[in-house]
């Protein structure tokens, strides 16, 4: 079966947009027709990549409809609306998945990891693939598989924030934002936004961020030691870039011997790169503080996406705002280069 695919070609060139061949779904897979994909951040990591293989297809979360189903998928069936993500809804350690062998200009051609969503049909394993509820809106819901997953899932899951712990989120795009509003449901307080961009920091108010600090014109750790008194319980870093690294634990509240004697936490969001370090001795020893990462925030997708489509019903998920572009499959290399300049509040889709 022939579709419609972004194909990052070569590294610093445009992506381009032209079909690709799909292979029958094998008896774990489906043939899914797309509503939405999201535009990640971590993309911008494989197409800056010299060393990236190409030609190559893109994408991670997406929304859908089952058009074809496996003999042996059982959760879900033709016609159901679907959420695809990055992570398997369950799988043995050390299993290797299939990945589907897809075609472009009669060469074989490299998958994002187990999943391509920036094409309108796509064949994915179902250990990739959560039921999404009819009543929902299938545009905004794109994004739960990767940034909403993440950004929330840190919190609730990998930091496991609770009433009255401080937190402060270091750069509020889509996942950032993701992780104000997972602090703000379970009332944390304070919540502080850290970004750049003074819209940014005000857009995050609107996901439950109690202050913004402009660390392009503030000294940001001053600024959190000087609102909590002594560093925060839990901080996020969203970004992953050394500089950020560098000083997120600073952020971070030290332990105190004969009280308090356990530390923060930090805890990594953001994908850094391989040669990214972290400061033991300075940052992390003297204050029995703990750094952490986390791996999609959400290690049950099967119980946990659901639970943020309800979040979203119930108005405790603002995805309506969350989502502030949209992007047709031939406007990618638009939405890829508002992304890169940060023009972006919050997360851009494609439309199919």
């Amino acid at each position: 079966m022939k579709t419609r695919a972004a194909v990052h070609v070569e590294f610093q060139k445009p992506l381009v947009v032209e079909e690709i061949e799909l292979p029958e779904p094998g008896p774990t897979q489906l043939l899914i027709k797309q509503f939405a994909s999201g535009i990640c951040h971590s993309q911008l990591h494989s197409l800056h990549n010299p060393k990236t293989l190409t030609p190559r297809l893109m994408g991670h979360e997406s929304t859908g409809v089952v058009v074809e189903a496996g003999a042996d998928v059982t959760h879900v069936k033709e016609g159901d609306h679907v959420m695809v993500t990055f992570l398997p809804r369950s799988t043995q350690p050390g299993a290797r998945l299939p990945i589907p062998v897809l075609k472009w200009r009669d060469q074989e051609i490299q998958s994002h990891g187990n999943n391509s969503t920036w094409s309108e049909m796509i064949v994915a394993d179902a250990s990739f693939v959560v039921p999404l509820d009819k009543s929902a809106p299938t545009d905004v819901t794109a994004v739960i598989g990767c940034a909403v997953m993440t950004g929330c899932g840190a919190v609730i899951n990998t930091a496991r924030v609770q009433v009255g712990d401080s937190v402060v989120v270091i750069g509020v795009g889509g996942v950032g934002l993701a992780s104000v509003q997972a602090a703000a449901n379970v009332n944390a307080y304070p919540i502080i936004a850290v970004d750049v961009d003074d819209s940014k920091l005000e857009y995050a108010r609107r996901f439950g961020a109690t202050h913004g600090i402009n660390s392009r014109t503030q000294d940001a750790v001053a600024r959190v030691l000087e609102i909590t008194g002594h560093g925060v319980d839990f901080a996020f870093d969203a970004i992953g870039r050394q500089s950020t690294i560098d000083t997120l634990l600073k952020y971070v509240r030290p332990g105190v011997a004969g009280y308090r004697p356990e530390g923060g936490t930090a805890v990594l969001i953001g994908v850094p790169r391989p040669e990214a370090t972290l400061n033991v001795m300075d940052a992390l020893l003297p204050g029995s503080k703990t750094f952490k990462g986390t791996n999609g925030g959400s290690p049950r997708p099967d119980h946990d996406l659901p639970m943020y489509v309800r979040w979203f019903q119930e108005g405790k998920l603002p995805l309506d705002l969350l989502v502030s572009r949209r992007y047709r499959l031939d406007q990618i290399n638009d939405g890829i280069g508002a992304l890169e300049r940060g023009e972006i509040l919050g997360r851009a889709i494609i439309e199919f």
